[in-house]
């Protein structure tokens, strides 16, 4: 029995597949020195042989095989690496894809386990497994899946997002965050501080919920000035009015290309770039929780443990560097 099934698609992200066997190769290597149990996986395709990636990469893959009811492993799909919706949507309608919606849907049908990074979530989507789930995908197609499942809740301010039996993480390079969680999972956080570690990965997790709406916007110029200005203007970052005013256009306006770039409003900008450099002041400074809080524009400390809590799911105190003894 296998604990995780990685199926890849032609034209995948192969830092998404990579990322993925790296860290299962790793585990299984570090396995003994942390007296975990090392996890057992198969890479798979629905067609089996030799899969071709993006940038003229390709991978060696078995069959998946036919309907079997004893397959209890977590079926892994790694990022598609499709950044429009229009190639998004295209690529749902090639034949490995539609195979493998069919399949993932049996699979969980029979009770298994599924998670996907990126636009991959969008095979989970097609495959009906979204309805009435809360689930993440990379910024930039968040309204995309908004709109193809209005039955999902669509929480693009998690990096991994898990919801009974799927579990969907942000961007190509969130696979790294969604193999940590499902193998601590798995084997246990011992195996997963090592690997992490071997890697140079153990920073992710924690940043992971910082991640802000500039940032996966695609290269969007406009975003990306506007963040500035924003960041620039700490601890007193403009109005939604005065943004408008200063870039030339109205505040609907404004509020409308923000949304199609991230799928953020200007409010929700706002309060990700305060998180961010709040973090960021947490790791790197001796300034007190109320002096961060007050240097990036919160009226107390209180309104900031709040918002990490609620964003993060810790107190600002776990940004703290920790300082060995000696």
């Amino acid at each position: 029995m296998h604990d995780f099934t990685i199926l890849v698609l032609e034209d995948a992200h192969p830092t998404s597949v990579a990322a993925t066997h790296d860290i299962l190769v790793a585990a299984g290597v570090l396995a003994a020195r942390t007296a975990a149990t090392a996890p057992r996986w198969r890479l798979c395709s629905i067609d089996g042989g030799q899969v071709r990636l993006q940038g003229g990469f390709s991978i060696e893959t078995a069959r998946l095989p036919a309907r079997s009811r004893q397959d209890r492993s977590t079926w892994v799909l790694p990022g598609l690496g499709h950044a429009t919706p229009a190639a998004l949507q295209a690529r749902l309608e090639h034949a490995d894809a539609i195979g493998t919606i069919g399949a993932i849907a049996r699979h969980a049908k029979q009770g298994g386990r599924v998670a996907a990074s990126c636009s991959s979530v969008f095979l989970l989507m097609a495959a009906g497994l979204l309805d009435g789930r809360r689930a993440t995908t990379t910024w930039w197609l968040a309204p995309l899946l908004k709109q193809m499942a209005p039955g999902c809740m669509v929480d693009a301010d998690r990096m991994v997002c898990v919801d009974g039996p799927i579990v969907t993480a942000g961007a190509a390079f969130a696979q790294t965050d969604l193999m940590l969680h499902l193998l601590r999972e798995c084997c246990g956080s011992a195996l997963v501080d090592a690997v992490s570690r071997s890697l140079l990965i153990d920073g992710r997790p924690a940043q992971a919920p910082f991640i802000v709406a500039e940032q996966q916007a695609g290269g969007n110029a406009l975003v990306a000035r506007i963040a500035t200005r924003i960041e620039s203007a700490l601890p007193h970052p403009p109005t939604v009015f005065e943004l408008a005013q200063e870039f030339g256009m109205s505040e609907r306006t404004l509020s409308r290309h923000l949304h199609r770039a991230t799928g953020k409003s200007t409010a929700a900008l706002v309060q990700g770039i305060r998180l961010r450099r709040a973090r960021i002041l947490l790791e790197t400074s001796r300034m007190t929780v109320e002096q961060v809080a007050e240097a990036v524009g919160y009226g107390d400390a209180t309104a900031l443990r709040r918002l990490m809590k609620k964003t993060t799911g810790a107190n600002p105190s776990r940004y703290r560097p920790v300082v060995a003894a000696g």
